[in-house]
């Protein structure tokens, strides 16, 4: 006889304004076991990942936990309970060391004072239960965010959890951090600890889980084993419809006119002499491992970077470093690594954070013509199928990947003729990530030029005209697509042979 759950959702509906994200879904958890959990951008996958962590209380359905229906009112309730979780988006208080942050539900003290002593040994136990080497003196918002989703891990597996919820855990991650990750989810299992494990990364699931759950629009659509899935059929599962392998067109065309030229781009402690151009109608794919330069490279040229020097030509003409207004206003649009920090805000609607580097075209004697606004938005919101509830929905209430979206159709509505794209797919869901594929490929066939930063070499190599490698701040090759295999990259990213 099979032993019951430890986790069943029965039922759990929740509604948000305007958006239904979850619709009568039941579940079960069996105890030990990697459980994980897919569907689109939107499918609901986050929200019932809350729920479980006590972030949300469900508006319909019950939670049973050990067989007792349970209600969590905060997180400190499901932590109490044996319920934590990975966040997909980093949640710490960046201003704190890296031990507070660790300890800081229960910080060890000696009488009335704090004992640092304890605090640090502490955190470094916590640490290296994951494998993970951290200086935890050191603030956290100093820290790469690869290296803020350890200490987050670090935090939830010290806490000694039955239950953990992991949502997009490897979104920030390196392979190795990643493999490490794995190794300790299967430590879990076989301590009988219960994974819930929520990813974009199929391969990932394959690997790790046991059985997979679909959402589609906060429906449950299916329930099975891995052992009895492929790739494709979860793929048609999550979004109702079979998804080709894409192939860019703008790789057999021409290249235009060269749009941006670098020489001897420098920062202190971050990267050096590094050089390249690119042409209208090109897509340069920057690889390159954790640390090697390439989002700093990325900031200098948007002019983020004040200490970046060097020489850089946009469309023929000088552009001067350290004005981000200055590189808009001359056509290079950026699309960050970390859109929650730097590429949205989260507090105004989809129009405004759609329009916003663009108001004064929109302006007539400093009033903002808003029968324009609302048709521009419009537009671009139905080009790249962006789901909300409508333009004056927040951002914080949309799903990762439809922000991304908006990141990109805010450059669009700009007309920006260059465009650096930073991890674009990060955290996206395979249809969203085929629609931003495409999307790279059109701008290139149309004559923009785009420098594309991705730790996902086939996403590199498949879009790609050239790839420049850069290694620990410093360009290690250029490369044609025709010689740029993953063997290859990963060799002279690494500095092998």
């Amino acid at each position: 006889m099979a032993a019951p759950p430890l986790v069943r959702c029965e039922g759990l509906s929740k509604r948000f304004p305007g958006v239904l994200a979850l619709d009568g879904v039941s579940l079960e958890l069996a105890a030990g076991s990697c459980h994980g959990l897919v569907g689109e951008n939107g499918a609901g996958k986050s929200t019932l990942g809350k729920i479980l962590a006590g972030i949300y209380a469900p508006d319909a359905g019950t939670l049973y936990l050990d067989g007792r229906p349970v209600r969590f009112g905060s997180p400190r309730e499901a932590l109490q309970a044996g319920v934590a979780v990975v966040h997909q988006e980093l949640s710490f208080c960046e201003n704190l060391s890296v031990a507070e942050n660790l300890c800081l539900e229960d910080l060890p003290h000696r009488g009335p004072f704090l004992s640092r002593r304890r605090l640090y040994q502490r955190a470094h136990e916590l640490l290296a239960a994951i494998g993970a080497r951290v200086e935890v003196r050191r603030r956290l918002g100093e820290l790469a965010i690869s290296q803020q989703q350890l200490v987050q891990i670090a935090a939830a597996v010290g806490r000694g959890a039955r239950v953990i919820v992991f949502d997009e855990p490897t979104s920030s991650l390196s392979q190795a951090e990643a493999e490490r990750l794995f190794a300790l989810i299967r430590h879990l299992q076989a301590r009988g600890v219960t994974a819930l494990y929520i990813s974009h990364r199929l391969r990932e699931l394959f690997a790790l889980c046991d059985t997979i759950t679909v959402l589609r629009d906060g429906r449950l659509v299916a329930t099975r084993p891995a052992a009895e899935l492929t790739e494709d059929a979860l793929v048609e599962m999550m979004i109702g419809r079979r998804l080709e392998e894409y192939f860019p067109t703008h790789l057999g065309a021409e290249t235009g006119e060269e749009l941006l030229r670098v020489e001897g781009l420098s920062s202190p402690g971050k990267f050096a002499g590094v050089s390249f151009r690119l042409h209208a109608g090109e897509v340069l794919g920057l690889a390159g491992l954790v640390g090697a330069g390439r989002t700093e490279v990325a900031q200098a040229l948007y002019g983020l970077d004040p200490a970046a020097t060097g020489k850089v030509w946009l469309q023929g003409r000088p552009l001067p470093l350290g004005s981000p207004p200055v590189a808009i206003s001359r056509g290079l649009g950026l699309v960050p690594e970390d859109r929650k920090r730097h590429g949205v805000v989260l507090s105004m609607s989809l129009r405004a954070n759609l329009t916003l580097p663009i108001l004064g075209r929109l302006s007539r004697w400093s009033w903002i013509r808003h029968g324009a606004e609302r048709a521009l938005v419009s537009q671009y919101v139905g080009q790249l199928r962006i789901r909300a509830a409508g333009q004056e929905a927040l951002m914080a209430a949309l799903s990762g990947g439809n922000q991304q979206k908006t990141v990109l159709a805010r450059w669009l509505a700009a007309r920006c003729r260059v465009l650096i794209l930073d991890e674009p797919t990060r955290g996206v869901d395979v249809g969203a990530k085929a629609e931003i594929h495409a999307l790279v490929d059109q701008l290139a066939r149309e004559g923009s030029g785009v420098l594309l930063i991705s730790s996902e070499l086939p996403e590199v190599i498949n879009l790609s005209t050239r790839v420049l490698v850069l290694r620990a701040g410093r360009v290690a090759a250029e490369l044609p697509r025709a010689q740029a295999d993953q063997e290859t990259l990963l060799r002279l990213m690494a500095g092998i042979g």
